[in-house]
């Protein structure tokens, strides 16, 4: 998909939730995305190309492995609100099951050097992000799932994991059984579907994020850009 199709197709998925983005059209509070651990493979070393785009690396040519996926969504609060400036990132194993972590030694040879491993967005004043990544994939000890983070003013505030709804191996993974109650565990389950009229079997999901709590903006509501450090002590068997 060009660049070009790709900013349409974000148009119209942020057309189609512009409603529901809307302030006061809540009658309750929304239920805020349970929280998951962070896991031990936050890559240790960036990648040089740190774009919302994972499936191709700096002018590389040759696409990453695996069912491509366009993720979309919005960062809220409970009230529905859109928080503008959040940085998300993302992080997953590739086609063939390896993170980007030097501590990450499970067939290191078979990693895939097409996939970049993580990305990061800035949201919009509509609190959207965007990524183009791969389906995530299973492999030993865990459900197929992808990592998020989402910082403001230089701090993480947030971390969780999205999983495929309905994938035969949920009940059985660690983390997600660790979300005792149903409801919680439906804020984290993503459908994912194919893209109509994709030539190549593209997949959309798309996953809004509610904070359940959001620190004030600083300098009179300005808010800064930044990363925050990964959370401490929040490994744990997450992976």
């Amino acid at each position: 998909m060009s660049p070009t199709a790709r900013r349409r197709f974000l148009q119209s998925a942020a057309f189609s939730a512009a409603a529901f983005a809307t302030p006061g059209l809540f009658a309750e509070a929304l239920t805020a995305t349970a929280t998951t651990t962070e896991g031990p493979f936050y890559p240790d070393k960036l990648p040089l190309d740190t774009d919302n785009d994972l499936i191709i690396v700096n002018d590389s040519i040759t696409p990453a492995v695996g069912e491509i996926a366009h993720l979309t969504g919005r960062i809220l609060t409970t009230a529905g609100e859109p928080i503008r400036n959040a940085f998300v990132e993302i992080w997953q194993v590739d086609n063939a099951g390896v993170y980007l972590h030097s501590g990450d030694t499970r067939i290191r040879e078979k990693r895939d050097a097409n996939f970049q491993g993580y990305g990061r967005f800035l949201t919009d004043a509509k609190g959207q992000y965007y990524f183009r990544t791969i389906k995530p994939v299973p492999y030993t000890g865990r459900t197929p799932h992808i990592h998020f983070g989402i910082s403001r003013n230089g701090r993480r505030i947030y971390t969780t994991q999205l999983f495929i709804n309905g994938h035969e191996q949920n009940d059985r993974d660690g983390v997600f059984r660790g979300l005792r109650d149903e409801a919680a565990r439906k804020t984290v389950l993503v459908d994912f579907q194919p893209l109509k009229d994709s030539p190549i079997g593209e997949l959309t999901a798309n996953w809004d994020i509610v904070l359940g709590k959001t620190p004030e903006d600083k300098d009179h509501g300005a808010v800064k850009g930044g990363i925050g450090k990964p959370e401490a002590g929040r490994g744990g068997p997450g992976r």
